[in-house]
């Protein structure tokens, strides 16, 4: 695995549905991905009937996660380290399903920075009530320019956060909404759609804390990925035989990633699956041997034989 140096690890989870659509049986699995390589960390497969936000699934992953990583990115991150032990910072996001006191003190435990959706509940709402016009600041996008028709504030200091941590802060943004959004109550009369963050990441930059959550919505691509690695048809009726399933799905996911990483550029660097199947992984070639070496020979008038060309070159430059 390759992490930026100069940038905290971000790791993100996630719970998803899947039904097994032979025999009925419902399955609800949940995953966590590093977004920095796209890399499938840990998954689990746990009964239909399994709570989105179980603190104690989400703390077991989380632990499967940190001990995917290198072993230089565990340090400070295992049970009992100080906070100065960390030698690379690791953010994790999650959805509101992980915004649960017990998930949010590992997390704090483990010395990882957190940024968690959060629901807009009355407590929420009471403290919206008392924000002023001039305390929203525009939302940003990714290039630094203003996002149209949104603004962030920070809700820190009207309610009441104190079981949630020492330092742990509460943001806001609201945004005229899409159409075809669905707003509650509260959003029709404001006029706006309210989305909230908790982190515990010091800065006074509140937009790009926000800005910064927003990337937890690669985990939707991760997810559709990963479905089109093979978790879209558990094909066994039980638990158990299907969690095989699954981590053959994760080996599977965790090659591609690797492939992408040290073999292509541009848009086959980005592609998924079911396109990288189609240009790279299915073509036509013939195995030859010619003396004592074996030579891969591939049609040459096919699109991406170039790619795949230089694909196989790095490949054996990175393992010499």
């Amino acid at each position: 695995m390759k992490l930026d140096r100069g940038v905290p690890a971000q790791v993100d989870l996630s719970t998803r549905n899947s039904e097994e659509p032979k025999k009925g049986f419902g399955f609800h699995p949940l995953g966590v991905w590093c977004d920095t390589t796209a890399e499938p960390l840990a998954a689990m497969l746990r009964p239909g009937n399994a709570g989105s936000n179980d603190a104690s699934d989400h703390l077991t992953l989380l632990d499967q996660a940190i001990a995917a990583l290198p072993v230089e990115y565990q340090a400070g991150h295992q049970p009992g380290d100080r906070p100065d032990a960390v030698v690379h910072p690791m953010l994790v996001r999650a959805d509101s399903a992980g915004a649960t006191h017990d998930f949010v003190r590992g997390l704090t435990e483990a010395n990882c920075d957190f940024s968690i959706g959060f629901p807009v509940n009355a407590q929420v709402r009471g403290a919206l009530m008392l924000v002023q016009e001039e305390d929203w600041v525009p939302a940003i996008e990714l290039s630094g320019h203003r996002r149209p028709g949104a603004w962030v504030t920070e809700l820190t200091g009207l309610l009441d956060l104190s079981s949630w941590g020492e330092g742990t802060r509460l943001i806001c943004r609201r945004e005229r909404p899409h159409p075809g959004a669905q707003l509650s109550l509260f959003d029709v009369g404001e006029g706006f759609r309210h989305t909230c963050v908790l982190t515990n990441t010091e800065g006074s930059d509140i937009a790009s804390l926000e800005l910064r959550h927003r990337g937890h919505a690669r985990v939707e691509d991760r997810v559709r990925n990963w479905k089109s690695c093979g978790l879209g048809n558990l094909p066994f009726e039980d638990v158990v035989r299907n969690m095989a399933w699954v981590k053959v799905t994760l080996v599977a996911g965790a090659l591609l990633a690797w492939a992408q990483m040290l073999s292509f550029d541009g848009a086959l660097a980005k592609a998924e699956p079911k396109t990288l199947r189609y240009r790279i992984l299915h073509v036509a070639a013939l195995l030859v041997r010619r003396g004592h070496r074996l030579i891969l020979r591939i049609d040459e008038t096919w699109p991406w034989a170039r790619d795949l060309e230089r694909g196989f070159e790095r490949i054996r430059t990175a393992f010499g």
